[in-house]
């Protein structure tokens, strides 16, 4: 008994200082030119893991949309981007049984003045909770702290392509037909951001290419 009350302090101090948006609270560092456009999140295969709480394709949508607009609104470069994000598989183990917190979601950015995909490939994004109390947090706080370390692991992997590739750099050079510098720059001016119609028809279709490809 007394080894579980020095324990479970411990514990629960792991799990605050791993908080998944504690270096939201200090200075911004910025992310080159880039300034957040359209948040696209969809969830047409969303998988249930193992032992867990259900939690709906709208919560999850609601959920990650709200973790990446908290840290990807705070960067005001010159340059829109937007996001297409879809939601794959999660588990929300109860209490006392035997698990790990888990979300898996893909990610594609989109350069707004190229109208073109930054990535080829969808980025897969896997957040694996081990340091969590699950006696302190109900369902909702585990499915948003899933959702904020995603976000958080998105921006690792965006400063990480910048340094290795050249992302949200002056350097950077569109490369599609929209890419006209007076259009972009009315469209950052008045505020107005240019949604590629196809940002989300293309997630959802490679959602469902990749459902097709499980069964």
């Amino acid at each position: 008994m007394r080894r579980l009350i020095v324990v479970l302090p411990l514990m629960l101090a792991l799990a605050a200082c791993a908080s998944s948006t504690r270096d939201l609270e200090g200075p911004t560092v910025p992310l080159g030119n880039f300034n957040m456009g359209h948040i696209g999140v969809v969830a047409p295969n969303l998988e249930k893991l193992l032992v867990s709480r259900n939690a709906t394709n709208e919560e999850w949508i609601d959920g990650v949309t709200d973790a990446l607009d908290t840290r990807f609104r705070r960067f005001d470069g010159d340059r829109f981007y937007h996001f297409g994000v879809s939601v794959e598989a999660y588990s929300l183990p109860p209490p006392i049984i035997p698990g790990k917190s888990a979300l898996a979601l893909n990610v594609t950015v989109w350069d707004d003045a190229a109208q073109a995909k930054m990535n080829p490939e969808p980025k897969q994004i896997h957040v694996i909770k081990v340091f969590e109390s699950r006696i302190t947090k109900n369902r909702e706080q585990q499915l948003t702290g899933l959702a904020e370390e995603a976000a958080r692991l998105i921006e690792v992997w965006l400063r990480e392509m910048q340094e290795s590739d050249g992302w949200f750099t002056d350097a950077e050079t569109p490369a599609g037909p929209a890419a006209d510098a007076k259009t972009n720059a009315a469209t950052a001016a008045d505020g107005k951001i240019t949604v590629p119609e196809n940002v989300v028809v293309i997630t959802k279709k490679a959602a469902a290419d990749r459902g097709s490809r499980r069964e």
